[in-house]
């Protein structure tokens, strides 16, 4: 899924190594016993938790994951892909969300194998980000890398920072976005909707 460089690995290193820093100070701040077994481990779990499951997008670029299509094959008339799971982590409060993304995109000379558009969704989710941000992001890089006629994508997610106050537990945040071609043509964009 990760299109990682070697050099990338220091980054990625130093972050872990900071985040923990800052979660021992969380912890202290919250006037927790770190000396406690509850306690002992919970900085580094949740740097790494944090560094491969939150913030691993910033490391992933989309033209690379882009960067290997299928060519060669006869035109399609519209490529969608259902279900993919998606989690973040939003900006405002430093909460976690969870969903489901349908990418389509109309190609043009080239297609993107399926889990490529999983990878995708990763790539611009596991960021620090809002829905919202994502789902233009990655309609986004489908025109600019792929060179797409048009695409969208459309995320539900659940979000912690709605479900903890004010009893809003079952809202859903449905967010979608279009570009190119399917921005004018409704029966793209109904099964996009489906």
């Amino acid at each position: 899924m990760s299109s990682k460089r070697a050099e990338d690995k220091p980054a990625e290193n130093d972050r872990r190594i900071a985040l923990e820093q800052a979660i021992t100070t969380l912890l202290d701040a919250c006037g927790v016993d770190r000396g406690h077994k509850d306690f002992t481990s919970t900085a580094s779990r949740v740097a790494r938790v944090w560094s491969q499951e939150f913030l691993s997008g910033f490391d992933m670029d989309p033209a690379k994951i882009l960067g290997d299509p299928v060519e060669g094959e006869g035109e399609s008339a519209l490529v969608v892909v259902r279900g993919i799971p998606f989690h973040g982590l939003c900006p405002h409060h430093l909460l976690p969300y969870t969903g489901t993304a349908t990418v389509a995109y109309l190609p043009a000379a080239r297609l993107a194998g399926f889990g490529r558009l999983a990878d995708l969704v990763a790539c611009f989710t596991r960021r620090l980000t809002l829905q919202e941000r994502a789902c233009n992001d990655v309609v986004d890089a489908l025109v600019e890398h792929l060179g797409a006629r048009g695409a969208g994508c459309v995320m539900r997610g659940r979000h912690t920072c709605l479900s903890i106050p004010d009893n809003k537990h079952d809202a859903e945040v449905v967010t979608s976005s279009v570009r190119g071609e399917m921005s004018s043509r409704p029966d793209l964009q109904a099964q996009l909707f489906a």
